[in-house]
């Protein structure tokens, strides 16, 4: 009986040593119900930084830290920029951030695709979807989603990298409402 046991543990050490950085991504994303950040982008050289809430699947609110009260909102379905002088709507599925914001799209893609590791810490997937390219990155020790790099709806070149994580909060009621314009 002891040697059957001990041949389980064996196999059961083995098998979770063996859970490639895929699956662990995966594991991940699949238990995560939202997220919030800070975050630093940067846009053809100019550095923004600010916070964010994710929920999935593809909603997400973003304050900037002193931009003129710049705020990016999506609800699932339409992405607003707004400013104390501007204000943009676009539909979500015409940018980037609909896939980014797509966990299952996420899973769905990563199980296909080849990874890299990146200065030793990074595991990086590059996503080609719909004419757009986009990197998304990961932490190599706890598997979040840290970052990630595309062109923007006007061809600009956005780099976004997230820090002091947090998942499956209790969200502020509302928090995904698009702002109206003034």
């Amino acid at each position: 009986m002891l040697k059957y046991i001990s041949i389980f543990f064996f196999l059961v050490f083995i098998t979770n040593g063996n859970t490639s950085n895929k699956e662990k991504i995966i594991e991940n994303l699949k238990n995560t119900k939202n997220l919030d950040f800070n975050f630093e982008q940067n846009i053809n050289g100019k550095i923004e930084n600010g916070n964010c809430t994710i929920e999935y699947p593809k909603k997400i609110f973003c304050e900037y830290a002193k931009s003129n009260n710049k705020i990016l909102v999506s609800n699932g379905k339409s992405l607003v920029v707004k400013t104390i002088t501007s204000y943009y709507r676009y539909p979500i599925d015409k940018t980037p951030l609909n896939f980014i914001l797509d966990k299952n799209f996420l899973i769905n893609k990563i199980n296909i695709l080849e990874e890299r590791i990146v200065d030793r810490s990074l595991i990086n997937y590059t996503i080609n979807e719909n004419d757009i390219e986009i990197n998304v990155f990961f932490n190599k020790e706890n598997y979040d989603l840290i970052g990630w790099q595309n062109t923007d709806v006007y061809q600009n070149f956005n780099i976004t990298f997230l820090s002091s994580i947090r998942k499956n909060r209790i969200l502020p009621k509302n928090i995904f409402k698009l702002p109206i314009q003034n």
